[in-house]
């Protein structure tokens, strides 16, 4: 089964419901719409939750507007938004990467 990890913060969003996308960049596990992925703590690596992917659509970071925001955390602007991803995936981050907005749901 694939995986996927969040941080702590995030795990607490989607256990109470208010997380319901996730953003991946350069996806390595073609994460496709009906498949079952198990949600890793990314701390602890402990399993927390099983979803299933309901939709998958692409863009890039310049192009991300206001309603991708529905069921994912927001940011207090696109500079933000950037460096958070700058941090996860390194410097190889820019405006034209490609985002896969993942929305899920938990079974």
């Amino acid at each position: 089964m694939k995986t996927l990890k969040f941080r702590p913060h995030l795990v607490e969003q989607i256990l109470a419901g208010t997380k319901t996308v996730t953003w991946r960049l350069f996806d390595d596990k073609d994460l496709s719409v009906g498949d079952k992925v198990e949600f890793l703590n990314w701390e602890t690596k402990e399993k927390f939750c099983e979803v299933e992917i309901t939709a998958v659509k692409e863009k890039k970071l310049v192009e991300i507007e206001e309603a991708d925001f529905n069921g994912h955390e927001t940011f207090k602007d696109k500079e933000e938004m950037l460096q958070n991803y700058q941090n996860y995936y390194g410097e190889k981050v820019n405006w034209d990467t490609v985002v896969k907005i993942i929305n899920f749901k938990m079974l």
